[in-house]
């Protein structure tokens, strides 16, 4: 069984070598062409078709047509199965975050960054100072260049009327360390409510949905979660298009000895993180059918709300978290995922932190 094995290997390998050596000349082809296959040869003479290496391997052997049809089919079957696991592994990855959570009231890790542009233009500084990079995903000079990012415009259009933001929540079940469960205004879907009525006291229209999508049946379940508030979203925007700015509101979650605290104005004040999706992974490079193009709009907006609230409220933001899928930026330029505060703050800490973003968005926008 194995001599006929190699006989019928070290064959088809001829036939193929031959094959190509039909395409160095017409006279070649002809000649090798009726040796091999005369009845075939005749074929090409009449048709005088010149085809490639692999077309003609294909028309001499079946089993090749056979096996690309079957290397195909597993192609569609593979790209399916990595979708649908990175879109599982997104829906339960957010979260986990590999930063250094060991912050706790009235502690630094760093001295404050500078926000001078000489400074900002150097990649290493901007990123070692304003950013974590999460272990799964990457990120280059081309896409953190800070004088394209901060030349980007985030103003709203005042002059327009109806709502220009919207504030919903992908995960509504967070909650905090003292929130009531059977009061949603006291989990992060309260705190999304607060806020666009702090923002709507500083005349900027903003409508608050309340849309639960991490409940299915009655049980937490985020699997589907990022796929169902896309359409819910999308809905309210088709019937607000003056909208402008989307704000996917959550909580994070952390080791139960990390306190995101910090005092500003003589207020216990929950810090808040700004995250952005790539859309990329090193395992997988770009992927495409978690397309973002917003990718560079998002940062723009992440960082200048980064850098207007250092100015303003030194100590409030951890640092711009980078991960590798897309979540819900990609439904308008001006997308924020805003992390506020954590499973171990408070709900009055939280509320704290709720009227600082306000001021910053404000600044940011108008």
């Amino acid at each position: 069984m194995k001599n006929r094995l190699q006989t019928i290997c070290t064959a088809l390998t001829v036939y193929v070598l031959l094959g190509c050596l039909l395409f160095q000349g017409k006279s070649l082809e002809r000649m090798g062409g009726m040796w091999l296959f005369p009845g075939m040869a005749q074929n090409f003479e009449k048709e005088d078709v010149k085809m490639s290496a692999t077309s003609y391997i294909k028309k001499l052997f079946p089993l090749y047509r056979y096996v690309e049809k079957k290397v195909e089919a597993s192609v569609v079957v593979e790209d399916t199965m990595t979708y649908e696991m990175i879109l599982a592994q997104e829906a339960k990855d957010e979260l986990r975050v590999s930063e250094d959570l060991t912050v706790n009231a009235g502690t630094k890790t760093e001295e404050t960054a500078a926000l001078s542009m000489d400074k900002l233009r150097d990649f290493n500084y901007l990123l070692s100072h304003f950013y974590t990079v999460d272990s799964t995903t990457m990120i280059g000079p081309e896409q953190l260049n800070a004088d394209q990012l901060l030349a980007k415009d985030m103003k709203i259009n005042t002059k327009t009327k109806g709502p220009k933001v919207l504030i919903f929540h992908t995960h509504s079940q967070e909650a905090f360390k003292d929130s009531n469960s059977k009061d949603p205004s006291t989990t992060i879907v309260g705190m999304g409510a607060y806020l666009a009525k702090l923002l709507n006291q500083k005349g900027i229209e903003t409508i608050h949905h309340d849309g639960v999508y991490d409940l299915i049946g009655g049980k937490l379940d985020r699997s589907k979660a990022y796929q169902m508030s896309e359409e819910g979203v999308k809905k309210i925007l088709n019937q607000h298009p003056s909208i402008e700015v989307v704000i996917d509101l959550h909580r994070d979650g952390v080791p139960e000895t990390t306190h995101l605290v910090t005092n500003i104005n003589g207020k216990q004040t929950a810090k808040i993180m700004f995250f952005n999706g790539l859309s990329r992974t090193k395992t997988n490079g770009d992927i495409a059918y978690l397309k973002n193009p917003y990718i560079q709009d998002n940062l723009a907006f992440s960082l200048q709300m980064q850098l207007k609230a250092q100015e303003m409220y030194e100590g409030f933001t951890r640092r711009i978290y980078l991960k590798g899928y897309r979540y819900s930026l990609h439904m308008m330029p001006k997308s924020l995922l805003i992390e506020a505060g954590a499973q171990t703050n408070t709900v009055q800490e939280t509320k704290n932190a709720m009227e600082l973003l306000a001021n910053i968005l404000a600044k940011v926008l108008l």
